[in-house]
């Protein structure tokens, strides 16, 4: 066993106290070349902590800060104690010299919820001692012209240190002069209106503006509630009956005036239907004295436009008469003419017949061969003649035509001989 012992703390001697042993000395002797150094150079060390300390100093407590919006920031001199207003921007705070508070320049609402119940803790009082609850919404903001001046008689809590004090010191007073029900029904825009006239002024005094006073749920006891209500039903079913009596007279004296009404209407509108045909009658009359003179007017235009119609015709018959008559005596010379020019026509063409026959009977008689030629081309159009003189003894019958003129003689010029060649019949 004890061996066992010895072996455990042979262990640790070597596994942890020699080990830590060895730690702390090299800790120490790290410390002790750390203070030397830090001696050495103590100024610098001095120096960096001393910027050390600036900074964080700086970066938890910035000299320096912004206006957010709907904000206005109020700087207090401590030295002078004057206040400088900021509503943008960002304004520069020196700690120890100036000190910054902000304002919300939006409106604000202030409700007194201890009072909204009438079973809460502080309600309402009216004249009769019963508590009520309202709920009272009380709209203000401060006033950015007196900022700078009353700047420093804010509290930092000015809804619960200025605010709820002068409503609770006006409105309960206010309440008190009041029974429940004009509290509830009766005269509640005249208590809206008396409250904000007090506070006005009051709230005016502390730098604030008062923009409206608004009551909501008026709360009443249970049991005085049921009877109100019961009561306030009564006063509507009275006045309802009151309201619905006055309308029945308001509808009889209207069916009595819409009967009036329509009475002078219809009198009105016959009287209007006489004299409208009286001054029907009238203007017919007055119509029929132009009408007459007009009608006149068109008879007589009438009668001269057949008239004028009458001597158109006759105009027209005579001039056609006159046409047809000139149109006959120009045929007639047109006829003649004709006649005239077929006469001599026929006597042109006598005379170049006479011409062209004489013209022939001398030509046959000068050339009688003449008289088979017309014939051969009166016996076919295939039939083609040639007069040619009689060629010499023992020559070709054309050879006049080839151009042989040698064996011709003057004296051969009136005779002819006649050769005949059918392509298609021989």
């Amino acid at each position: 066993m004890s061996g066992r012992l010895d072996a455990l703390f042979e262990f640790l001697r070597r596994g942890l106290i020699e080990p830590l042993g060895r730690l702390g000395g090299s800790v120490v002797a790290a410390l002790r070349s750390l203070t030397t150094a830090l001696w050495r150079f103590r100024w610098r060390v001095v120096i960096v902590a001393v910027l050390v300390l600036i900074v964080y100093g700086l970066r938890t407590h910035p000299p320096y800060d912004s206006v957010r919006r709907g904000e206005v920031l109020a700087r207090t001199d401590a030295l002078d104690g004057s206040v400088s207003l900021y509503t943008a921007g960002t304004v520069l705070v020196l700690p120890g010299i100036h000190q910054l508070r902000r304002y919300s320049i939006r409106d604000q609402v202030y409700r007194p919820t201890e009072s909204s119940s009438a079973t809460g803790p502080a309600p309402f009082q009216s004249v009769e001692g019963l508590p009520i609850g309202v709920d009272l919404a009380v709209r203000w903001t401060v006033d950015r012209a007196r900022l700078a001046q009353m700047s420093k008689d804010f509290p930092d809590d000015i809804s619960a240190d200025l605010v709820a004090p002068a409503v609770r010191g006006i409105v309960y007073p206010t309440f008190a002069r009041y029974s429940v029900r004009e509290i509830f029904s009766q005269r509640r825009t005249e208590i809206q209106r008396e409250l904000i006239a007090e506070l006005k002024p009051k709230f005016t005094a502390m730098g604030l503006v008062l923009r409206e006073v608004d009551m909501g749920k008026v709360d009443l006891p249970p049991d005085y509630r049921a009877g109100m209500e019961k009561l306030l039903s009564e006063e509507l079913e009275t006045e309802k009956i009151h309201y619905t009596l006055q309308l029945k007279e308001a509808q009889v004296k209207q069916q009595q005036l819409e009967a009036e009404a329509d009475k002078v209407r219809r009198q009105t509108a016959a009287e209007a239907a006489g004299q409208e045909q009286v001054i029907a009658a009238r203007a017919q009359e007055e119509t029929m004295k132009h009408i007459l003179p007009f009608k006149q007017k068109q008879i007589e235009q009438r009668r001269l436009e057949a008239e004028a119609e009458k001597v158109a015709r006759i105009r027209t018959a005579e001039g056609a008469a006159e046409a047809r008559r000139i149109e006959a005596k120009g045929e007639a010379d047109s006829r003649q003419k004709l006649a005239d020019a077929e006469a001599y026509r026929l006597d042109l063409v006598g005379k170049a017949s006479a011409g062209q026959m004489e013209r022939e009977g001398t030509l046959v008689t000068r050339y009688p061969l003449l008289i088979q030629k017309t014939l051969a081309d009166k016996l076919s159009d295939k039939v083609q003649v040639i007069i040619a003189p009689l060629p010499a003894a023992g020559k070709f019958i054309g050879s006049s035509l080839l151009g042989d003129q040698s064996s011709v003689t003057p004296g051969d010029d009136a005779t002819a001989a006649l050769t005949s060649r059918a392509g298609g019949s021989r």
